[in-house]
């Protein structure tokens, strides 16, 4: 039984794809910077198999100094969203639909979990988050529940491999504010930013 469930949850991780470094300079991200005037955030991004009830795929999204998605291990990649070890700068509201959408299709939803913070935590967060340099595939939740348990307030987090089992410790979070996303295209990520 070990084994089966050891065995599920590398086939759910299989969305996380290779990464390889990707270093946009400070120019172009500096070009698009961009920052929600509402309070700090994080909102945790998990991808959701339609058929098992499997995760996929982990993200962060931090409005801090500007608002950023930790995409460990992802594979969003467009010419106008800059990256840097992994994040992903100038997520303005017409981007993270973007993200979103490419990450929702007829196998899988995207469930977002967004937690109002203070900007000390949300400095601390986008600090992490750009110092932590390229992730394994396989290891998004596993990046992302790490960097999230250094956050002040937030050291209960427990580190996992399993992005539901992250969804579910973010769902214990009092005032976190929970939606599902869905869309009923064919197609992976890649193919959902070839037709942008």
């Amino acid at each position: 039984m070990r084994v089966l469930v050891s065995l599920c949850l590398m086939l759910g991780l299989v969305a996380c794809s290779e990464s390889s470094p990707i270093l946009a300079t400070p120019e172009s991200i500096a070009a698009v910077s961009y920052r929600d005037e509402g309070p700090s955030k994080l909102t945790v991004i998990t991808m959701i198999n339609n058929e098992t009830g499997a995760g996929g795929h982990t993200a962060l999204m931090i409005n801090g100094p500007q608002r950023i998605i930790f995409d460990p291990a992802g594979s969003f990649r467009t010419p106008n969203v800059p990256e840097r070890g992994d994040v992903l700068y100038g997520i303005t509201p017409q981007v993270f639909q973007t993200y979103r959408s490419s990450h929702a299709r007829a196998s899988h939803h995207v469930v977002t979990q967004e937690i109002v913070i203070s900007q000390a935590q949300a400095q601390a967060a986008y600090q992490l988050a750009t110092r932590n340099g390229p992730v394994f595939g396989g290891f998004c939740t596993n990046a992302a529940s790490r960097l999230l348990s250094q956050v002040p307030g937030f050291s209960q987090i427990g580190v996992t491999m399993s992005p539901i089992r992250f969804q579910n410790q973010i769902e214990q979070i009092p005032g976190v504010k929970t939606e599902k996303y869905y869309e009923n295209d064919a197609g992976d990520v890649v193919d959902a930013l070839a037709v942008l």
